[in-house]
């Protein structure tokens, strides 16, 4: 636990950084990790028009980021089983703070900020134990680590804040790894997902578990509306021709239902979701798999749905406009029931696209 000394350091510290704005960086929509043509990796500023605002190096593959709601700043998180992550300056592109997983842990590649942007939270892996943890730390502070609380589960992947509140939804996979044997997964017999909700404070508020009859439907990605309910995206540890739906959603104080049962939505997505999210207005919701090289379109009232074919889609965000989509040859997409193509990029992009100013 850090000193009071430090911690007052770091607070004075923080107060000689940067204060742009994004408006300052040039007002980007959204962020996203990619891979240039000469191997090398950065992290993007993307812009409602396609194109890109700043490009910032990292050193090795990156899976998602976090934006700070207000200030130019995101914290990019290496690729899973990764022990560190980088908080940028995004109008100067340098590297502020490295953030390094305690002894013994590892960062899941996601995270959230608290709603002022004081805190940030971060999902972990206790290896010895398997069980999830997440890391608490303090921006004013200078990103010291001031606390922690179990996340509810094994393997937390995704985690972020419920839109106006001061509570967190946490993915826990279920699915527990050890950095000694790679992405092995060791527990697929007892593995048990869950969707976590707690407070800033680790109080958890509900648990909503995946039914005992597809327990190995292992749950990696959420998104939030602003009410309060949350699209679930999984990826299926089974037989791909017994797959169930990856989709499901969960109203504040439920269980989850799953949706595209009867359209046989897992067997198409060959049991694998990367990436799930609302449009703005929340009336629609875009799911992607990049194994299918499928993202489906949902009417959130009416659980219909359509599918369109692109290769390796994967990242997936509300915009102004809708839903924006990228994939791994460098296009992006406007979902809508008539979806385009809005730009194509000599890169490649990763899993994520992360909307700035989300929640």
């Amino acid at each position: 636990m850090p000193t009071r000394r430090r911690i007052l350091a770091g607070m004075a510290a923080a107060t000689a950084l940067p204060r742009a704005s994004w408006a300052d960086v040039g007002a980007p929509t959204h962020l996203t990790a990619a891979k240039d043509p000469d191997g090398t990796f950065a992290l993007y500023g993307l812009r409602g028009d396609a194109r890109f605002a700043f490009r910032i190096p990292l050193p090795a593959r990156g899976h998602a980021a976090v934006a700070h709601p207000t200030r130019a700043e995101a914290v990019a998180f290496a690729r899973r089983p990764g022990t560190f992550a980088l908080v940028l300056d995004c109008a100067t592109g340098r590297v502020s703070h490295r953030l390094s997983a305690p002894k013994g842990r590892h960062f899941y590649g996601h995270g959230a900020f608290s709603e002022n942007g004081d805190l940030l939270f971060t999902t972990e892996n206790e290896i010895e134990t398997g069980q999830g943890r997440i890391g608490v730390w303090s921006r004013p502070a200078g990103y010291a680590r001031v606390g922690e609380f179990a996340s509810g589960g094994i393997g937390p992947h995704e985690i972020l804040r419920v839109p106006g509140t001061n509570r967190l939804a946490i993915a826990n996979g279920g699915i527990r790894t050890h950095p000694d044997r790679g992405r092995e997964k060791l527990n697929l017999a007892t593995m048990r997902p869950n969707l976590t909700i707690v407070g800033e404070d680790g109080e958890v508020r509900d648990v909503a578990e995946v039914p005992q009859a597809m327990h190995q439907n292992s749950l990696r990605h959420i998104a939030a509306r602003a009410d309060g309910l949350i699209a679930c995206a999984f990826q299926w540890q089974g037989d791909v021709f017994a797959a169930p739906s990856p989709l499901a959603l969960y109203q504040p104080g439920g269980s989850l239902t799953f949706i595209g049962e009867d359209q046989h939505l897992g067997r198409a997505f060959a049991g694998y979701a990367g990436s799930v999210a609302f449009s703005a207005p929340g009336d629609s919701l875009a799911i992607t798999s990049p194994r299918a090289g499928l993202v489906a379109l949902i009417d959130v009232a009416q659980h219909s749905l359509r599918q369109y074919r692109q290769a390796d889609i994967c990242g997936v965000s509300a915009d102004h406009d809708g839903i924006l989509a990228t994939d791994g040859m460098g296009g992006v997409h406007r979902v809508t029931a008539e979806p385009r193509r809005l730009a194509q990029h000599a890169l490649a992009f990763d899993n994520h696209l992360i909307r700035i100013g989300a929640g």
